[in-house]
């Protein structure tokens, strides 16, 4: 399939998903930095866990880096503990905390404010910081235009054969980055309209095909 013809299928496939489920208004958080606590906690958990650990940090008034970087390793764990494997958790916070502190004095403003192409490499060279929680960082506190790839998204894009099964992180990102504008704003809406439609459709073991939204894009 030619370039051209990938990028029309994938706008068409962003049109259809976009008609069925409307904004989903992504990612859900206050600040910048609770997007940020987010990506890391929501590591191999469902949202609703990540949630009560939120609730525990901000009952505490410790959502801002200095603050979470100030407690002990021990009371972060107890408060995150909701989120699943909390001790692992706890250690990968507090590298990226520290690079947080240590390169941009605690400022999200001026983190930010770094091109994207220092900053992701910067933000994977942490301590338990993948491409997915890279990227999820960038896009959604950043605001920078980072495709998020994550387990629905190729699952998807591999049944509808746009992908190989096994593909990569990257090269399953440039599937997106190569073939349609490089836009915040419609990078952050096609993933949580991913992330829905895995959701409620595209399932690991069963797909539920009748119904969804993509049902006519299958080859």
């Amino acid at each position: 399939m030619s370039d051209k013809r990938v990028g029309i299928r994938l706008r068409a496939i962003y049109r259809e998903l976009f008609k069925a489920y409307g904004p989903q208004e992504w990612w859900p958080g206050d600040t910048p930095f609770e997007v940020i606590v987010g990506a890391v906690l929501t590591q191999n958990t469902a949202w609703a866990n990540v949630e009560k650990a939120i609730a525990n940090l901000k009952h505490q008034r410790l959502l801002t880096p200095a603050r979470l970087a100030g407690i002990p390793s021990r009371k972060l764990a107890s408060l995150i503990r909701p989120s699943g494997y909390y001790n692992i958790k706890t250690k990968r916070l507090k590298h990226l905390l520290a690079f947080i502190l240590n390169d941009y004095s605690g400022s999200l403003a001026n983190m930010f404010t770094a091109d994207t192409e220092s900053l992701r490499p910067n933000l994977l060279a942490i301590n338990g910081i993948g491409p997915e929680t890279a990227d999820s960082i960038l896009l959604y506190a950043g605001g920078k235009p980072c495709f998020v790839v994550d387990s629905y998204t190729k699952r998807i894009f591999s049944r509808h054969g746009l992908i190989a099964p096994d593909a990569v992180y990257d090269k399953v990102q440039r599937l997106f980055t190569d073939n349609l504008p490089r836009e915040t704003s419609l990078y952050n809406e096609y993933h949580a309209l991913i992330v829905r439609v895995g959701k409620e459709h595209c399932k690991k073991k069963k797909p539920l095909c009748t119904g969804c939204p993509l049902a006519s894009f299958l080859p």
